[in-house]
């Protein structure tokens, strides 16, 4: 995501990470909210660390919205909780500190302590959440019909519209390794081992956590995670600790993961503070094996006929996503059942050489692949369709040119938002960074 880690932002825009070389000073002010000529510097800093280009005035421009927004919402009473703040702080920290591959490398890089550099985030964190839900707000109510979207469509210049790239849809049947009886026996007695240490006194949770959890993210922190909150985690996890008094370890039970026990260390409010062991069966060579035996047999049914593609996936597929859906694939970036190379990359380095020599209806020969959480597991992926680079049409491309739309009506109305609600706002900008904004603004006298 990031071409330069020790530009961290992307996500952050105007934080007190960055030191300043000349002396800061006011350049706008908007309603109550003032513009500093570091938060200029400084999202320009991460608009070219992120590649993307920089122009100050649209930058600028783009500062004066986010206050004007953050304004209003103080007028309409838009507001984030503080658990809603600390929830994006921890996961913005535990980005960072992925980047820089350890939360040391990040406190020696910075000279703090990660503490005090989540402090100095908060407050800009709170205004830009503040801001994006009051631009949420402004928008939420955008809902085109397909008359409004062909209209849309019917107003864009043939010459204009834009090229699509080759696309495909594609099909998966998928078999993940099973665990065999003995190594979730194994798994569930030395958890059960671990729990009995600790309830016992003999040792305790942290320690536990960091000689034997398999959960790599929270193992070194001795099996602490902070600040969860419904929604986060595995159903079955979140049931448990959510089930749980401070202090109390629960029994050993398992998810989709492994098997976990936890110990709820407190509770605030809606957020909770846990510490969990994470044990996971081992597989064997034999299970892997049997996995791809099964998927080896089962695609030899489909190739000479004995069972359908579709009737195949129903009935033996591990996916529980698409198995119901005759095995479609939906794009995660676009949530629409087509998929591009640069996307079907970012899935699976293997698809774009398979794809190339397969035809409209042809089956891939059993893949071996790694799920999101890491796990393995094998799939054959049928070609559904193949549509061959061409320009924008209502036909191929309806839910493109739907979110066009959408997001033409969208800007529009923030256009409109800006003028009027800018009439009604002091804004004084610095005469110094006078641009020729995209917007209509009401600059106070």
């Amino acid at each position: 995501m990031l071409k330069r880690i020790l530009v961290l932002s992307l996500i952050i825009s105007t934080s007190g990470f960055k030191a300043q070389e000349v002396l800061d000073k006011v350049i706008g002010v908007v309603g109550k909210y003032p513009i500093l000529l570091s938060d200029l510097q400084n999202t320009m800093l991460d608009e070219e660390g992120s590649g993307m280009p920089t122009d100050k005035c649209k930058t600028f421009e783009m500062l004066v919205f986010q206050k004007l927004l953050v304004a209003q919402a103080d007028h309409d009473s838009v507001t984030v909780s503080d658990a809603e703040v600390e929830t994006e702080l921890n996961r913005r920290m535990a980005y960072y500190i992925q980047k820089f591959g350890s939360e040391e490398k990040l406190e020696k890089y910075y000279g703090k302590r990660t503490n005090v550099l989540k402090d100095e985030l908060k407050a800009d964190v709170q205004e830009k959440m503040i801001s994006e839900k009051m631009r949420g707000k402004i928008s939420s109510s955008t809902k085109l019909t397909p008359a409004e979207i062909r209209l849309f469509y019917a107003t864009i210049p043939q010459d204009s519209l834009p090229l699509v790239n080759s696309e495909v849809e594609l099909q998966q049947l998928v078999k993940k390794p099973a665990y065999s009886p003995q190594a979730k026996l194994d798994a569930r007695e030395f958890i059960e081992s671990l729990r009995q240490k600790v309830i016992s006194g003999k040792s305790t949770m942290a320690i536990q956590a960091r000689l034997y959890s398999m959960d790599p993210g929270s193992a070194k922190e001795g099996g602490f995670i902070p600040n969860v909150t419904k929604g986060m985690m595995d159903p079955s996890f979140e049931g448990v600790a959510f089930s749980l008094k401070n202090g109390e370890v629960s029994q050993v039970f398992e998810s989709s993961y492994g098997y976990h026990f936890i110990e709820l260390v407190q509770r605030k409010g809606g957020l909770i503070d846990l510490r969990h062991i994470l044990i996971i069966p081992k597989l064997t060579n034999d299970d892997y094996f049997n996995c791809k035996k099964k998927l080896d047999s089962i695609y030899t049914d489909i190739k000479t006929g004995k069972i359908s593609f579709e009737d195949a996936v129903r009935k033996y597929s591990d996916d529980a996503d698409t198995k119901q859906n005759a095995g479609l694939m939906v794009n995660p970036q676009t949530a629409s059942t087509k998929f591009d190379n640069e996307t079907l990359s970012q899935i699976d380095q293997n698809f774009i050489v398979t794809l190339n020599s397969m035809q409209v209806g042809d089956l891939s020969k059993p893949m071996e692949y790694n799920e999101r959480d890491g796990s393995p597991a094998f799939r054959v992926i049928k070609l559904k369709n193949r549509i061959d680079p061409h320009k924008a049409n209502l036909k191929e491309d309806y839910q493109k040119i739907g979110q066009m739309a959408t997001m033409d009506k969208n800007q529009k109305l923030l256009k409109d938002w800006i003028k009027k609600y800018s009439k009604t706002t002091y804004i004084k900008l610095d005469p110094e960074y006078k641009c020729a904004f995209e917007n209509t603004w009401t600059i106070s006298n």
